[in-house]
């Protein structure tokens, strides 16, 4: 597998950095998950349990082995220390200075093991105005502006941690590079990671009338927020919705054609704004017509950009998911999120289960990386 032979030690909680150590070890890498003592990492007593196991921590925790450790214990940072001076990466998302102040720092376990790859992934990073601040997903996408209020009474509560998830990939990434950069050079190097980096890195989309006219943009003439009729949320006759995503004019002549009104074709070729108005107010009164499932008959078999607005349970019923690989079922008949990192020659070869807390503490503390072999 393309990382066999890694040894990551994850220092880190929550999602991003869990997430990218669970995509290095469902692709060979050894894992390590070091947790604090009693409850462990935070993520086993958060959300819906399922054969006595919280479903959050066994989608971000597979894989890994687990060891216990108060790292303000001068025994247990020593073996966290032994730990470190074999590995090939150590991830950590704590708040700048903590690491150091633990004896846990880049300059301390650099001197060490000079090839590490140190990856620190924190809220606003290791330097500037908001580096002691505070802050989790939502706190992050609100500074940085992504949950987007437009023109209406209040902004909506986002479903996706999307600070987190960009966090988490950029630090997978920037290890990656780090890696490469090490069989150059044979050294290692220390990334600092940010997650409200992360999220405004990937604003470019947004960011027009910002840049060019110093405003943020209007919901009523952005492409992105409802200002362009084929890029929009449309209710049916039963209060479902229906996403139209493709504003491109052989899209919008399919759909036009098809509804009897190839009149409105040039009205959609117009920019974002006023000019598109009598094609949005054409699809609200006409998709209200009709349920969802009419709709989905109607839809089929045309080249339209379009889909249902469905809940998540919704679409982890989809058997496409499972076509993909990206659901699957433990013994147990578990869920399994699947990984989205696909080669062709050398698939994701996941390990479904999950540790229970310092479930493989004495053997690390015997054995250190290598594993015991009875």
């Amino acid at each position: 597998m393309k990382l066999s032979g890694l040894k990551v030690l994850d220092l880190s909680a929550f999602l991003p950095g869990p997430m990218l150590t669970m995509m290095m070890a469902d692709h060979g890498a050894e894992v390590i998950k070091v947790e604090p003592p009693g409850a462990g990492e935070p993520t086993r007593s958060i959300g819906a349990v399922k054969h006595g196991q919280s479903v959050y921590f066994r989608n971000t925790q597979r894989g890994k082995r687990s060891i216990q450790l108060d790292l303000k214990a001068p025994g247990d940072l020593a073996l966290c220390l032994k730990l470190a001076a074999e590995a090939d990466v150590l991830v950590e998302t704590w708040r700048p200075g903590v690491a150091e102040r633990l004896g846990l720092g880049y300059a301390a376990l650099s001197a060490l093991n000079p090839r590490l790859v140190y990856c620190s992934i924190s809220a606003f990073g290791q330097d500037g105005r908001y580096a002691q601040r505070p802050a989790h997903d939502l706190v992050i996408q609100a500074l940085a502006g992504t949950i987007q209020p437009g023109e209406g009474p209040a902004p909506s509560m986002p479903i996706m941690l999307s600070a987190d998830a960009l966090s988490g990939m950029t630090g997978l990434s920037a290890v990656l590079m780090a890696l490469l950069g090490r069989e150059r050079t044979g050294q290692g190097d220390r990334l600092d990671i940010s997650m409200y980096d992360s999220l405004t890195a990937w604003t470019a989309n947004a960011v027009g009338e910002v840049f060019a006219h110093g405003q943020a943009p209007k919901a009523a003439s952005s492409r992105f927020w409802g200002g362009a009729a084929l890029y929009d949320l449309y209710q049916t006759a039963d209060a479902r919705w229906i996403a139209l995503g493709g504003s491109e004019p052989k899209f919008a002549e399919n759909l036009l054609t098809g509804l009897g009104r190839p009149d409105l074709i040039a009205a959609a070729r117009t920019p974002p704004g006023e000019g598109q108005a009598p094609v949005r107010a054409f699809l609200a009164e006409t998709f209200k017509s009709k349920a969802l499932a009419d709709w989905e008959a109607w839809f089929e078999g045309r080249d339209v950009c379009w889909a249902p607005v469905r809940s998540l349970a919704e679409a982890y019923a989809d058997p496409f998911l499972t076509q993909r690989g990206m659901l699957a079922y433990d013994a147990e008949g578990c869920e399994v999120i699947g990984s989205p990192i696909r080669f062709a020659g050398e698939p994701a070869q996941i390990d479904p289960h999950a540790p229970e807390p310092n479930e493989h503490g004495p053997a690390i503390a015997a054995h250190g990386w290598e594993r015991p072999t009875s």
